[in-house]
């Protein structure tokens, strides 16, 4: 097992991935990816991961931010799917519980809206028991005035009351890292900015891509008995490009969420209402903001840079004004927001809002293994399906024995913190030790939190207290976040960290506008960036300041 992850040797690795054979290679490191490579990796396969972009860049940092069962999908009758699914949530949470946490999510019920009191309690009922809710978390129903007490910024007339059913907020692109992180533990070799360009073949079979380095321009080829396609929106562009896109195709739709702070938005419980479309939106508050989504719309554009409209922001904030209607919302009091693009698997004749959110895989001819579809709570059983049938052929045609998947009961990189039920004692014993550190008690809450038992890894890189250029003008917390990004989560650019290594662009924006000189300073010199690069960075960091703030 190895754990070296660093941005610092990247050039290296993709050097060493070169030179070597793999058993698997996967294209694309969103949560799909991940997962995969965790499920490879684990089982002894050799196994590399190549990334266009940074991890987590496209889908898997884009969502509702929610490992949520898809309650709706009952709506359409996706039995198999929501319980799977559903049963899949408590997993993703025994396994990363610093990730990942528990949400009661507040179902209100209006004369005039979609949910009646009846059907709303057998509906949470029947999904407590597909998805094998715990006792203790399962659906309470309550009337009007207790809704109301629960959150008063809900419009009351026509409250008939409320179900109240628990989901589970995560962080999608540090779930997302950290189960590469865990990967690569077990000897799987990641990187980012790799875009796959073509394919080799040999006697009609791909035996491996072509590769070219986006940050140096270099070109590699990289070797492997099973290339598996899971590139999410980008699954068919590579399909084309193998000859191989026949039959079902992706549709792509659009979602977006708007952040406001607390303070303007002061929302205390987790709400999910029903819109006179007949959407459903999620508001959700989260460290002292409140955010709200998500749309759902199609979508043709460049699936890597999916942008909020106007119109998007103005139907979020009329679904807001319609729910909360005391909070008069308006487009000024949006803080930070984000777009995503959902890779779904077309149906002909459907709106977006009813496209299943299953997955499917497809085997080309000369070998290809391609994954679309699918929701994040899902990605380990997923992976585990995807691996079963590249395992399948590797016995077939080496009869080498695989292992059976291992990764249910595997916490990911952070998550040995002795489960959902020692995450809070460990979190107070790990809280404590920042502030003898010298960490203010928030400072070391959050990184305790956050980086769940890799904390100790933060803590070890603290710099002298009594060196104040050590600090290197950002508050110590921040220093230790980036230092270890860069050192053990290939963090390449300030879109990296700020973006997805800690969120700050959604729900920290003012402090990235603060520190934003500190950090690319510091990333230039750690990385021995050229002015051209430095200038490339601090311009590509500005933008999506301007474009998550709602100026273009």
């Amino acid at each position: 097992m190895t754990a070296s992850f660093s941005a610092i040797n990247r050039t290296a690795y993709l050097q060493d991935m070169a030179n070597a054979h793999f058993d698997i290679l996967v294209i694309g490191g969103g949560i799909t990816g991940a997962g995969i490579a965790l499920d490879a990796a684990s089982r002894g396969l050799k196994t590399a991961v190549v990334e266009m972009q940074d991890f987590a860049a496209g889908t898997s940092s884009r969502s509702t931010k929610l490992v949520h069962g898809g309650l709706r999908y009952l709506k359409q009758f996706e039995v198999k799917m929501v319980a799977e699914v559903g049963r899949e949530r408590a997993v993703v949470y025994e396994n990363g519980p610093h990730v990942t946490t528990p949400e009661p999510m507040l179902l209100p019920i209006y004369t005039a809206g979609t949910f009646g009191r009846f059907s709303t309690s057998l509906g949470l009922m029947v999904y407590d028991r597909l998805a094998g809710v715990k006792y203790s978390e399962r659906r309470k129903m309550l009337n009007a005035g207790a809704t109301a007490d629960m959150e008063p910024l809900l419009r009351t007339e026509g409250l008939l009351g409320s179900g109240l059913y628990v989901e589970y907020r995560t962080d999608d692109a540090r779930l997302t890292i950290e189960v590469m992180k865990e990967a690569v533990r077990f000897g799987a070799q990641a990187v980012n900015y790799v875009k796959a360009d073509g394919f080799i073949k040999e006697n009609g079979q791909i035996i491996g891509i072509q590769a070219t380095d986006q940050i140096h321009g270099q070109t590699y080829q990289l070797r492997a008995s099973k290339v598996i396609n899971a590139s999410g929106p980008w699954v068919d562009e590579l399909r084309k490009a193998e000859g191989s896109r026949e039959g079902k195709t992706l549709q792509m739709t659009k979602g977006i969420h708007l952040v406001f702070d607390g303070s303007r938005f002061p929302l205390r419980q987790a709400v999910y209402f029903d819109t006179p479309d007949g959407r459903m939106v999620f508001a959700v508050p989260r460290d002292g903001k409140t955010y709200v989504g998500t749309t759902d719309t199609v979508y043709t554009d460049d699936p890597a840079h999916p942008l909020i409209s106007e119109s998007d922001r103005d139907y979020v904030i009329h679904a807001i004004n319609g729910m909360f209607p005391q909070m008069n919302i308006r487009a000024e009091d949006v803080e930070s927001g984000w777009a995503g693009v959902r890779p779904l698997i077309h149906e002909e004749g459907k709106d977006p809002s009813e496209i299943s959110r299953k997955d499917e895989v497809w085997v080309s001819p000369s070998g290809l293994i391609t994954i679309a579809g699918g929701k994040l709570t899902g990605y380990r059983k997923m992976a585990e399906m995807v691996v079963d049938l590249a395992a399948r052929q590797l016995e077939k045609e080496t009869g080498r024995s695989v292992k059976a998947c291992l990764t249910k009961k595997m916490p990911i990189s952070g998550g040995n913190v002795g489960g959902s039920a020692g995450f809070e004692s460990y979190a107070e014993r790990k809280i404590k030790d920042g502030v003898a550190l010298g960490l203010e008690r928030r400072a070391a809450e959050r990184l305790a939190r956050t980086y769940g038992s890799n904390v100790d890894a933060l803590y070890d890189r603290m710099p002298d207290p009594r060196t104040k250029a050590e600090w290197h003008g950002l508050p110590p917390e921040l220093l230790l976040m980036l230092k270890y990004s860069i050192e053990e989560e290939m963090t390449v650019t300030p879109a990296d960290f700020f973006v997805r290594r800690t969120g700050d662009l959604f729900f920290r924006i003012n402090e990235v506008r603060a520190w934003k000189t500190a950090v690319v300073r510091y990333m230039s010199e750690r990385l021995l960036w050229t002015d051209e690069q430095t200038e490339g960075y601090r311009q590509e960091l500005d933008r999506l300041l301007l474009e998550a703030s709602g100026k273009k």
